[in-house]
Order: C-alpha cells, then structure tokens, then sequence
C-alpha cells in the first residue's frame, strides 16, 4: 500500500518519474496518428479527403470504455492487471508503428488504415491500463500532481512524432526508417512496464460478469449516492466544454485575423506547448498545496478569463503581441485545469474498478465537444467571433456553478458528497 502523507518522501519521487514516464508512452501512439500519419501522407501526394477519412481509425480512444472491464477482470499470465496489460499493448504499439514502414500508402491504404485502427486499439489499451495504474499507485495528496506529470509527459510525447520525425524526413531519412525510430520510443514504455511495480490490490479483483460490467456502475452511485453521482456526471461534461469550444476553430480564427502561417506556427504552436506544459507543473504544484477541490476553482476562473481573452482578440485584431499574450495564457489556463480535472476524474474512481469507471468517465468528457464542436463553424458564422468568445464564455459558467456541489472549496481533500 501506499503511503497517504501529503509529504513527499523518497518512494513519492519515484512515483512521479513513473508518472513521467508512462505518460511519454502513452501519448506516442495518439500522436503518431495526429501529426506524423497525416504529414507523411500529404508528404506522399494522397488528397486530403482521404486524409481526413483516415482519422475515423482513431475511434477506439472514444469507445475505450467498452472493453475496460476486460482489463479489470482479467490479467496477463505472469503479471498483474495494469502493468501486464500496460506491457503487452506497448508491445503491440512498437510493432505496429514500425509496420507503417512497410506499407505503402499508394497501393495499400486499406493496410494502413487497419494499422492505424490497431495503433488507436492498443494505444488507447495503454491508456486504460495506464490511468488505472496511476490511479492505483498514487496516494490522494499526489493525485494533483502526478496526473499534471503524467498529462505533461503525454504532451512532450509530441515532440516525436511532429517535430523529430519531420527533421528527419526532411534531412533525407526513408520514410521506413523513420517510423522505426519513432516506434523505437515505445521502449520507454515497455522498459518502464517491466521495472514497475503492480499496485497492491485492496479487494479482490472481478470474477463474474456482474462483477466486471454491472458493479462499477452501481459502486459509483452508491458511493457518491445518486444525486452526487449525477451532479459529478454532469459537471464532467460542461467543466471544459466553453474552453473546448473556444479553441475548436483557434487556427482558422487567427488567420482570419491576418496572421500568416509563420507567425501562427512560431507563435502559436511553439508557445501552446509550452505554456501548457508550464501550466500543468504549476497546477500540479498548487495541488499539493491547496488539494484538487480549490484548484478546481480557481483554475476554472482562470479559464473563464482565458476564453473572454479571445474576444479581447477579436477586437483588437491582427496583433502579434496580443496574440502571443492571448496564447499564453490560454495555455497556462489549459495546463493548470486540465491537470485539475484528470485528478478530480482519477479521485471519483474506485480503486476496484478503477479501468472501467476511468475509461468511461474520461469519454464522457468528450462526448458534448464532439457534439457540439461540429456546429462551431456554423455559429462564428451567424454570431462573429467576438459574440461566439462571449457565448462560450457563458456555456463555461454552468460547469464552475456546480463546484459548490462537487467540490466544495472548505473541503480541499475531501470526495464529491453524496
């Protein structure tokens, strides 16, 4: 078991690096998908509808959830549930993602489209295994800080794919050879799978399908009684969604103010990584200090200002220095309440069921941003920009009305009521 100390003993750092770690591993795989797979094919000549037609494959990461319970129930002869499942998908990742190498997008994109759909299958296999391993491992004082590591981690992951890859290719490298190299980052993942430690199990884990598939759902009201469970269901789903919104359609906006393509990549792409990351550390760090319940406040706010932040934008117009500060800023917003959020999800969990009510509860999220960021363009059209930063900044304000129920700010540790 654990240590529940809010101090940070020599057994803490070493989960954090572990969060580090398995967080570079699990966000390889998604941004191979993202970045690199898209860039590679444009790069070969194949037209854009294709393109776009290909990132159907990457399904599985909205429908984890399905077969989560599967990995709570069952575990790899010879290791436990989340290490042994975390492994054998990482294994399959790194053969998969040097196979792109072998198929040429020409003659077989339907070979590419089934790896691509397993990349998504295993890569979001790691995903559940991962999440419930953190979950697991870390004591609640350190569920702030490790998921902001883990998230900050997964988005460092990007710099393989989108930056190194891309070098690479241009400096003369065979596209074969450079899916293999990037494929050979999931060493990290596999090497860090085989050194870490399973987390000690407190209750037996599933046996029967009742167990598996049923009693997740019922342990999740039951514990947080059936209008607190609403009430964290609902705010799931409306905490990012003004912050979601607002960025859907952040690139074309900023070209539509007249910014070119260097400033938007200079500007914008260097400066959003960053200043997330830096945000996510920051959050973290806060965490620990005032626990996950005020984070969730005040980061809130801090998103709320962040999205009024590109309606000042839109009126301002073409701006380089208001750009750089809008962006910033944002991105501090989008580091400090992501990293909040993932550990408020983490801590509603059961550490039983953790893959199961993780999976399901992290897709969720994403259910109303797809919905309703379909219609986005359709409402900068009929509003203007400026009236649409305003309008989500109003959808923003439902999810932070319900913090008092959720997360009440005199409780800084406590769990969602009941």
């Amino acid at each position: 078991m654990v240590s529940t100390s809010p101090q940070m003993g020599s057994h803490a750092y070493v989960r954090m690096l572990l969060c580090v770690l398995t967080g570079f591993s699990s966000g390889l795989p998604l941004f191979v998908l993202l970045t690199l797979i898209p860039a590679w094919l444009r790069r070969e000549g194949i037209d854009l509808d294709t393109i776009a037609g290909l990132s159907a494959a990457q399904i599985p990461y909205t429908l984890k959830f399905l077969w989560a319970p599967l990995l709570d129930r069952y575990a790899p002869v010879g290791f436990g549930r989340r290490r042994g499942w975390a492994l054998v998908s990482q294994v399959a990742l790194l053969g998969c993602l040097a196979a792109f190498g072998a198929v040429n997008p020409h003659d077989s994109l339907g070979a590419l489209a089934g790896l691509a759909l397993l990349v998504a299958l295993f890569g979001a296999s790691q995903d559940i295994a991962l999440d419930a391993y953190r979950r697991e491992l870390l004591a609640d004082s350190e569920l702030g800080l490790g998921n902001s590591l883990f998230i900050n981690a997964y988005r460092v992951a990007s710099l393989v794919p989108a930056s190194l890859a891309l070098i690479l290719a241009d400096s003369g490298w065979s596209w074969p050879a450079v899916h293999t190299c990037v494929a050979a980052f999931m060493g990290v993942g596999i090497l860090t799978s085989l050194a870490m430690p399973e987390p000690a199990l407190e209750e037996g884990r599933p046996r029967t399908f009742f167990e598996t598939v049923v009693e997740p759902f019922l342990e999740f009201f039951q514990r947080l009684g059936v209008r607190g469970g609403f009430a964290v269901l609902l705010f799931m789903l409306l905490y990012k969604l003004g912050d979601s919104m607002a960025t859907t359609l952040s690139t074309p906006f900023y070209i539509d103010l007249g910014f070119t393509l260097t400033e938007i990549g200079a500007t914008v792409k260097l400066v959003s990584l960053w200043a997330s990351v830096t945000g996510g550390l920051l959050g973290g760090a806060l965490m620990l200090k005032i626990g996950i319940n005020r984070a969730l406040w005040i980061f809130g706010v801090v998103q709320l200002v962040a999205i009024l932040g590109f309606a000042a934008l839109a009126e301002i117009g073409n701006n380089l220095g208001a750009l750089f500060a809008v962006v910033t800023f944002e991105y501090l917003g989008v580091g400090m309440g992501t990293a909040a959020f993932v550990a408020f999800i983490a801590r509603s969990t059961s550490k039983r069921y953790t893959a199961t009510q993780f999976a399901l509860l992290t897709s969720l999220t994403g259910v109303p941003r797809v919905l309703i960021g379909a219609k986005v363009g359709a409402l900068i059209e009929l509003m203007g920009y400026t009236n649409f930063f305003l309008a989500c900044a109003v959808i923003a304000i439902p999810g932070l009305l319900l913090l008092p129920r959720v997360a009440p700010w005199r409780e800084p540790s406590a769990p969602p009521p009941a």
